[in-house]
């Protein structure tokens, strides 16, 4: 950890020498002036490959030198440049970071990276990360996304030379992709919400099938009337799952009624989705609901009660993920099932067995599990 206090350091044979290694400082003498650092001559190495000698050289904090090599921050053009001419008069590479710590990937260390740890999803995540790492003699580390992005995820996982991350339905920036590269330590995604994967390898499920697969069952069980609730923020799985159920509708039945609305991935949202739906679509005969997630599910189980109908009888209804918690609703919930262990523990899996190629995107099946909320009228 660096001393953040200001220090003056004794001159020493006609200049000022540097400051101790990981010391922030003011610099009163202009890095232009000092041959020993223009130079890079009678500088020990471990003095002048710290993150602080630039710092100091440049006459700015820690903080506004990382941000100014990363390109991130508004700051002046100058000092932007000045920094970036200290660190290549100093021949600063990130290696004087990681003085005295693992190298990227040396580490038995696998980190899973994930902007919260405490939904049913991101549970099913750590289970199948933990036991695939178990499996192969490697710790599991968790890693919290975090807001400041000098104390984002890839300065914490770069300093202890982590053997991979798995980014859980997290798109890196391109900065922070930058950052695992030259640290040598490689990145699997899992489900990217983004089509655009920043050439990372990824892991991921069958969402247009699945989707796909809901509007058959539908079909199947007698719904005439259709409701689909997507989400929002469109990510690329929510949009690939509507975009499957409606490809298939389209084709058996591209005259049935539908309302197509959208809900923030959550069960108050999607009641309320569900409840503007039922009350927009015409026709008559069951309806049947998609719900691009188990939780909005939940929330469209609520507004068919506010409605005074019955699931599974008046309104069919499928869901998207099985979560446990699928099957503790009353009656029970029809959904297609995300490998959400599976997912994660096959990105494990490429991280311990070497660094996996850009290209590589393993997608495993989705597969419908047919449950009481489509039982239909006639059951």
């Amino acid at each position: 950890m660096t001393n953040s206090s200001t220090q003056r350091w004794p001159e020493r044979g006609g200049g000022d020498a540097l400051p101790p290694a990981g010391t922030a400082t003011r610099c009163h003498t202009p890095w232009t002036d000092r041959p020993d650092i223009a130079q890079n001559r009678g500088v020990p190495a471990s003095a002048r490959s710290t993150l602080a000698d630039v710092a100091a050289a440049a006459g700015v904090s820690v903080t506004t030198a990382s941000r100014a090599l990363r390109g991130q921050g508004e700051m002046a053009a100058a000092t932007r440049a000045r920094v970036a001419a200290a660190a290549t008069a100093l021949r600063y590479t990130h290696d004087g970071e990681r003085r005295g710590r693992p190298r990227g990937g040396t580490a038995r260390l696998i980190d899973l990276v994930l902007s919260h740890f405490h939904n049913p999803y991101t549970e099913e995540v750590t289970a199948g990360a933990r036991t695939a790492a178990a499996h192969l003699r490697y710790d599991l580390v968790l890693t919290t996304e975090r807001d400041d992005p000098d104390d984002d995820w890839p300065v914490r996982i770069r300093s202890r030379g982590s053997a991979g991350v798995v980014l859980g339905l997290i798109l890196p920036t391109a900065t922070q992709t930058a950052v695992m590269r030259e640290a040598g330590i490689p990145v699997v995604l899992l489900e990217p919400p983004s089509g655009s994967s920043r050439g990372l390898p990824s892991v991921r499920s069958t969402d247009r099938a699945g989707g796909s697969a809901a509007a058959e069952h539908l079909i199947a069980r007698g719904a005439g009337r259709f409701v689909v609730i997507g989400g929002s923020p469109p990510y690329r799985w929510g949009r690939a799952r509507v975009e499957g159920f409606f490809e298939t509708l389209d084709a058996a039945l591209p005259r049935a009624a539908r309302v197509h609305e959208s809900a923030n991935w959550g069960a108050t949202e999607g009641r309320e989705a569900c409840q503007r739906a039922l009350v927009g679509i015409s026709g008559d005969g069951p309806v049947g609901v998609f719900a691009c997630s188990d939780e909005m599910a939940a929330g469209a189980y609520r507004a068919v009660a506010d409605a005074g109908l019955r699931v599974g009888v008046d309104v069919l209804i499928v869901g998207f993920d099985d979560l446990r918690g699928a099957r503790w609703l009353q009656p029970s919930l029809t959904t297609v099932r995300q490998p959400i262990r599976e997912m994660a523990a096959a990105a494990v899996r490429m991280l311990a067995t070497g660094a996996p190629s850009a290209e590589a995107i393993v997608e495993l099946p989705t597969e419908l599990i047919a449950r009481g909320s489509t039982r239909g009228a006639g059951d």
